[in-house]
């Protein structure tokens, strides 16, 4: 067993960390909350917005700060942006206050379950694949690095997805006050 107080999804996007935690949030009685989400509500501002306005680095700095309150609490899970994990301190923390999980999604995946999301900042581009292609090169090495356990989502509906990782993480995740 890994006692942890949080636990912690990492992915691409497309992979599920939203979907697949919430229904891992209910099922361990955690406080949901998507990093991407938070940003916004503490912004006031969309995280499209936020590239436009700032820029990726303005956004990852703005990331790096909601991720350490987040992960200075306990008993939630937390979804993060795909990129979190290019900040070695975002890496730090969720290994020191999370339980991460990496949920993996192939490319075919990736590009069924995003389709023509206008949320997605990185990916309002024609490449839309070769993009998402750059940033597997990039990001699973790290997504790899922090995770605790890894879990492929492809072909799974958020459901399945939930239901197997629960099983998983009751054998091998322990929180104090976080009933498996």
């Amino acid at each position: 067993m890994n006692p942890a107080p949080n636990l912690v999804l990492v992915g691409p996007m497309g992979a599920g960390k939203t979907s697949i935690g919430r229904r891992l949030a209910e099922r361990f009685d955690l406080a949901f909350v998507d990093a991407d989400q938070y940003i916004e509500q503490r912004t006031g501002a969309t995280i499209a917005a936020i590239f436009e306005h700032v820029g990726e680095a303005g956004f990852r700095e703005r990331e790096r700060c909601a991720l350490a309150e987040l992960l200075a609490g306990e008993g939630q899970l937390v979804a993060t942006g795909g990129g979190a994990v290019l900040d070695a301190e975002n890496r730090r923390l969720m290994r020191e206050r999370g339980f991460v999980v990496y949920l993996a999604a192939g490319l075919d995946s990736q590009l069924r379950r995003l389709g023509r999301d206008p949320a997605r900042p990185l990916l309002q581009r024609v490449d839309r694949e070769q993009v998402l292609r750059d940033l597997a090169v990039q990001r699973e090495p790290l997504y790899r690095e922090v995770a605790d356990l890894v879990m492929d989502t492809d072909g799974l509906t958020a459901s399945d997805a939930a239901m197997r990782l629960g099983l998983q993480l009751a054998d091998r995740w322990n929180a104090d006050g976080v009933a498996a």
